[in-house]
């Protein structure tokens, strides 16, 4: 390639058709901007009988489940299965904690930002920061209500202001993948709070170095089992005053969470520890070695491409460390790929689109340059061949851009 000059021709396209929900059949467009977790399906789809739950009629009809509990509407057959989850993960401390259960990880967010800042000091909103590059949604979910109570705060590396703040840690990072901590508290700023969103703490995308250990601290069932349509989140908090406060939020917003998905939460997870307990003896898959395998193989193979066109795109590098679960050094193997491209493309997001048929989601939206891109790493089988095959197509346009 010479000097600066960009890469503008176009890559001569597999025009073979697809049926994964991830490509637009109009235009042949690879959607991965999402991080639906559609890559468990084929695990899952083993189970059988182990997971199949026959809800009667007159099943979970009562909005209530247990009104002496704090959170009056979780399931105690899910509280259970979360705190034996946790424990068999390794990945979160349970003890001395209230669980409060929210329809996916995105109420319980807005329940958090409800419970540290209500009733209000009358001083205006209270800014809502996270460390760029943070996750994409937390802007429009901060903004989406036009609260009075807070509001979003930019790039926590940023702040400096006196008063009050909520700094978000999402731990490992979406889109980077990178172990996080709080960032704003380290110039000994006080007023703060810190919530951490550890949707990606899980054996299969990070190596398990401790049992995570805060105040207020959130999980997905979508991104640790892949069952996003059930939308279940729960929150691990040790205030119990913050974690009432949070149950109030989610029964003036929904009146609680579906039973129907809690109790099939509950059985899925008890699933998953019963299978860890007969992997010792030899007996049982485990799904966390599973997906953990799967994605280093992804991991592998996505590496070996970009090695190809290595000149064009780059990827982050993980540093080996010691995971408790897996009891070995294993490196990380994010649930996104976070390609940067060279100078001489200027816009990442656009490139893809437009010459190899790829959606990803640009830098700008998670508070960078747009020279960064965010390529879920968890599309069905199919649609991860076609990304592989579209992004080797960059070597074309290199030759057709010296050709030119």
């Amino acid at each position: 390639m010479c000097g600066t000059e960009k890469l503008s021709a176009k890559p001569t396209l597999n025009k073979c058709s697809l049926s994964s929900d991830n490509v637009t059949k109009e235009d042949n467009l690879i959607n991965l901007d999402h991080g639906d977790p559609t890559v468990y399906e084929s695990f899952w789809g083993k189970m059988g009988e182990k997971c199949t739950l026959v809800i009667k009629g007159n099943d979970l009809m009562s909005y209530m489940s247990d009104t002496r509990r704090l959170c009056w509407f979780l399931e105690p057959e899910l509280e259970g299965a979360i705190t034996r989850f946790h424990r068999v993960a390794g990945n979160a401390a349970v003890e001395d904690r209230y669980v409060v259960i929210g329809t996916g990880s995105t109420q319980l967010y807005q329940a958090v930002l409800y419970a540290l800042t209500a009733p209000g000091s009358g001083a205006g909103p209270v800014p809502v920061v996270s460390a760029a590059p943070y996750y994409s949604q937390y802007q429009a979910e901060t903004d989406l209500l036009c609260s009075g109570l807070y509001k979003w705060g930019g790039d926590a590396y940023a702040y400096d202001k006196d008063g009050p703040y909520i700094e978000v840690v999402t731990s490992p990072n979406n889109p980077d993948g990178n172990i996080r901590e709080a960032v704003v508290n380290r110039s000994g700023t006080g007023e703060g709070k810190v919530l951490y969103d550890l949707a990606y703490y899980w054996p299969q995308y990070t190596p398990i170095t401790r049992p995570a250990d805060y105040d207020i601290m959130y999980f997905t069932f979508s991104k640790s089992t892949g069952h996003a349509g059930s939308r279940i989140g729960w929150a691990l908090v040790k205030d119990e005053e913050v974690a009432r406060k949070m149950t109030k939020f989610i029964e003036l917003s929904s009146i609680g969470v579906s039973k129907d998905s809690q109790i099939r939460a509950a059985k899925i997870m008890g699933a998953i520890c019963d299978s860890y307990q007969d992997l010792k003896s030899g007996n049982s898959e485990n799904f966390f070695e599973f997906a953990h395998q799967l994605m280093a193989k992804r991991w592998k193979r996505l590496r070996e491409v970009v090695a190809e066109v290595s000149e064009v795109f780059s990827l982050p590098k993980y540093p080996k460390e010691y995971c408790l679960f897996h009891g070995e050094f294993t490196e990380s193997y994010p649930a996104y790929a976070w390609l940067k491209s060279n100078e001489s493309i200027e816009d990442c997001e656009k490139f893809l689109r437009e010459h190899c048929k790829i959606a990803g989601r640009g830098g700008r939206r998670f508070g960078v340059d747009p020279s960064y891109v965010r390529v879920t790493m968890l599309s069905r089988e199919e649609a991860f061949e076609q990304f592989l095959q579209r992004l080797l197509s960059v070597k074309d346009i290199k030759k057709r851009a010296l050709i030119v």
